[in-house]
């Protein structure tokens, strides 16, 4: 079966799938004329992207689309793809991958502070100057979580409305014996939240749409607000 064959048998979600595969297999092997290579221009010669938006993992993607849902937006119908890199250390793999010097995407981002040089780095190997500050990233489209976009959302939403979203999902008990471990006396309650987020496998992931989903309006942090 052909590449083009094989897209033409997947439904629009499947295909939005494909593609985050296929554009993380590409950068893995440094682009180039692989099958996964080929796999991406056919997806984006049928329409299907037109803009990816990178952050560091499913957390974040979560959060992006929850908050697009809130908005009403569609972004696979958009031609929108949040993809997912693992982490920020190889982002400028996926720039040159999927930008103007590459595949010709309109390329966007999200990153946690720790994290904002790998960014930085990247748009400074495709040509847009050298030191830039955090306004000059934001203009290039890309945005910094303070410190990650997990403290962001706890903050925005404050100790009290991150407790109401663990008792809506029927974790708050369970958060409550986790404030209790030796290990977690005495932190601020901001930092057990963000460590009890992180403690099961899928939680992290459950959480970014959730507390997304509890904002209010006008308390969305600015970096999420302007990549969804």
């Amino acid at each position: 079966m052909t590449i083009r064959s094989a897209i033409a048998t997947l439904s629009s979600v499947e295909e939005m799938d494909a593609f985050r595969t296929a554009v993380r297999t590409c950068a893995a092997k440094g682009g180039g004329d692989s099958p996964a290579a080929g796999q991406v221009r056919e997806l984006i010669d049928s329409g299907l992207v037109n803009t990816v938006v990178l952050v560091e993992g499913v957390s974040d993607r979560g959060a992006v689309e929850a908050l697009a849902a809130r908005r009403g937006r569609d972004l696979e119908s958009e031609g929108v793809c949040v993809l997912p890199i693992g982490g920020a250390m190889g982002i400028g793999r996926f720039m040159r991958l999927l930008g103007t010097q590459g595949l010709g995407l309109r390329v966007r981002g999200l990153c946690d502070e720790a994290e904002e040089g790998y960014v930085q780095r990247g748009l400074e190997q495709l040509g847009h100057g050298t030191g830039l500050s955090r306004a000059a990233m934001e203009s290039l489209g890309f945005y910094v979580c303070v410190c990650d976009l997990e403290d962001e959302l706890i903050r925005a939403l404050g100790v009290a409305g991150v407790e109401r979203v663990l008792d809506a999902e029927k974790d708050l008990a369970r958060f409550r014996l986790f404030q209790n471990q030796p290990a977690q006396r005495g932190r601020a309650v901001e930092r057990q939240l963000r460590r009890f987020m992180g403690t099961t496998s899928g939680r992290k992931a459950r959480y970014a749409r959730a507390l997304t989903r509890a904002l209010d309006a006008d308390r969305v942090p600015w970096p999420l607000d302007q990549v969804a």
